[in-house]
């Protein structure tokens, strides 16, 4: 049908001077003054009363056009039109620029705004332009505050339909998108769009910086924020910024020292829920994130992450003094502090200084004597979970560390480095008073006491001090008399259970530690050292 009243400002073509005129207000911003036939429940006004019996059924609910394919219901006829194509995949109105179909003409003639930059419709309040009446109508709610929408559930109000009719599936459940893969379902189809792209792999927005890409725009976003330095998030009592802002809402929590969140096990509080969640599999022993590799399991995802480099040999943080390579940045933070030779965090006991939280906290332990990480086995208490996770080996017998060389295999990757040291002979750590070399740090520091002659480790009992602390524990039994490791052959009780492990041997006939010269092999490292001396 011809169309020949045509709109001055957008170009829409109209079969009656009538209509033109009911549009042109569109553009004009005309209030509801102009438009005669209002909404009882928001004040809302139409021109044409047909218009309003539609825009009732936003508050009633009523949808009496419904398809035939899905059971989708709408308000209008032209709606469920709309709809069917999308089952008929039927696209009649093709943009002359692009090529790209549309299943309206109103769909085209906003696209085609794409390529002109025509925005008709304006804000009288702000000036700001739109390429739809809608967007514009829309808009306006924010200087007017107009919320129309309202719950009737929790009397939540809202500026648009659509955000309304999404909040009432909190109330009922409902998720009317689902993924044909795994059967998720979601209440907003843009959530299903995004899913999908975890079976698909696809990451569309890519940041033209470096190249990576992202599942979602405001990802890539945030990420953009990492080349420009961009910190929009402000917080308002020190003035640090933050990229996105999730961090800063955590950040805050550490001025108003609020941890809401309490363990029911231990008492001990957090200021997320999702730090407690974490914390708890320390008391459940659950780790969900397990290595593809060598098994081993993790409570955090970012932690199995860490590890995989162990496999994979990346270290992707470099210190810039010495190029010594990293897994994390914490690592690496760490580490530049042995040049800087910065020992911010203070013991209150002894004043000794440590250049990490979780060193002091650990070595407080000493002088508290808390030992809150309990083997479920035996009993035996330790200090730090990762004394645990080593000492519950022993009952596991797992060994999950191998070396190349002699195929021996080891509880902790740290062991099996030390071990291939007797393989190299490398002893990287020296002595800055004697020069002596050492295999492992933990050696250098134990011998560096003999110069100092600091016993750290006291017995509570008669008070005598130690330079090292398994030394302390093995004192203590011979006030208590006991001998926790048995041997499960003959039955034969230790106070150490490297003692226990050096015993099993002679049942075993094992010998693991060999002459590199002369072939003869030792029950012991010791010994082995004692024999070198010979070909020395």
């Amino acid at each position: 049908m011809e169309k020949p009243w045509k709109c001055g400002d957008c170009g829409k073509g109209f079969s009656y001077r009538s209509r033109l005129e009911y549009h042109r207000r569109s553009h004009s911003g005309a209030g509801t003054l102009d438009k005669p036939w209002k909404c009882e429940d928001c004040g809302k006004g139409f021109n044409y009363p047909s218009l309003l019996d539609n825009h009732r059924r936003t508050h009633t609910g009523e949808r009496p056009f419904t398809c035939s394919v899905c059971g989708k219901g709408f308000t209008q006829p032209t709606g469920l039109m709309l709809h069917q194509r999308i089952h008929t995949e039927e696209r009649l109105f093709s943009c002359t620029r692009c090529g790209k179909s549309f299943r309206s003409s109103s769909d085209l003639s906003q696209h085609q705004r794409v390529h002109t930059g025509e925005r008709p419709f304006t804000c009288s309040m702000c000036g700001k332009g739109f390429t739809k009446s809608s967007n514009l109508v829309t808009h306006q709610r924010i200087h007017s505050e107009e919320k129309p929408f309202s719950c009737t559930s929790c009397g939540k109000r809202f500026r648009y339909s659509h955000s309304l009719e999404e909040h009432q599936r909190i109330h009922t459940g409902e998720k009317p998108w689902k993924c044909l893969v795994c059967g998720q379902g979601f209440t907003q189809s843009s959530s299903l769009v995004s899913h999908q792209r975890v079976h698909t792999g696809e990451r569309p927005f890519s940041c033209s910086s470096c190249g990576k890409s992202f599942k979602q725009s405001y990802a890539l976003v945030e990420h953009q924020r990492v080349h420009t330095g961009e910190r929009p998030f402000t917080c308002s009592v020190c003035g640090k910024g933050f990229t996105v802002s999730s961090s800063l809402k955590a950040h805050q929590q550490i001025h108003s020292e609020e941890k809401p969140f309490s363990c029911s096990d231990c008492g001990k509080s957090f200021r997320s829920s999702s730090a407690l969640f974490v914390h708890q599999r320390v008391h459940t022993g659950e780790r969900p994130f397990t290595c593809c590799v060598c098994g081993k399991g993790f409570t955090r995802s970012c932690s199995l992450v860490t590890h995989e480099r162990i496999h994979t040999g990346e270290k992707p943080f470099v210190c810039s003094v010495c190029g010594k390579g990293f897994t994390k940045t914490t690592y690496l933070m760490l580490h530049q502090r042995i040049h800087t030779e910065e020992r911010p965090f203070s013991c209150t006991h002894c004043g000794k200084r440590f250049n990490s939280t979780s060193s002091l906290a650990t070595h407080q332990r000493i002088h508290t004597g808390e030992k809150p990480f309990t083997c479920s086995v035996c009993g035996e208490r330790f200090t730090r979970s990762s004394g645990l996770w080593t000492h519950q080996r022993i009952h596991t017998e797992e060994k999950p560390f191998s070396c190349t060389s002699r195929g021996k295999s080891f509880g902790q990757s740290s062991t099996l480095t030390a071990h291939q040291r007797t393989h190299t002979g490398e002893r990287p750590f020296t002595c800055s008073v004697c020069g002596k070399k050492f295999s492992q740090s933990f050696d250098l520091v134990r011998h560096q006491r003999l110069h100092t002659g600091e016993r750290p480790f006291t017995c509570s009992v008669c008070g005598k001090g130690f330079a090292r602390l398994f030394t302390l524990q093995s004192h203590h039994r011979t006030h208590t008399q006991e001998n926790p490791f048995s041997c499960s052959t003959c039955g034969k009780s230790f106070k150490q259970s490297s003692n226990l492990l050096t015993h099993r041997r002679t049942h075993s006939g094992e010998r693991p530690f060999t002459c590199s010269l002369c072939g003869k092999a030792f029950t012991r490292s010791a010994s082995l050292l004692r024999h070198q001396q010979i070909h020395k």
